[in-house]
């Protein structure tokens, strides 16, 4: 079995790293180190914000495929970061 490191960093799989860091800081998801389940909306919304900065400066280069997991990675975090801080 490949270890994560041995596989190459694509602009996908980077965005989808720091989607997945959004979702455990809002709860989704428990931390794989701990198995606990940790709120924290300050670091959810500084990452959900990285990805916005991210979305504007690469406007214009990125693939469709590229442009549009980012769109909707952003979309649904962006919701759920709402919902968490009702």
């Amino acid at each position: 079995m490949a270890d994560n490191a041995d596989l190459p960093m694509t602009f996908g799989s980077f965005v989808i790293t720091l989607a997945s860091s959004t979702m455990l800081h809002l709860g989704e998801i428990a931390d794989p180190s701990t198995g606990d389940k940790v709120v924290d909306l300050a670091m959810a919304k500084n990452t959900i914000d990285l990805l916005g900065i991210l979305q504007e400066k690469t406007a214009g280069n990125l693939d469709g495929e590229e442009r549009q997991l980012l769109e909707t990675l952003l979309s649904d975090l962006r919701l759920k970061y709402v919902a968490a801080t009702k």
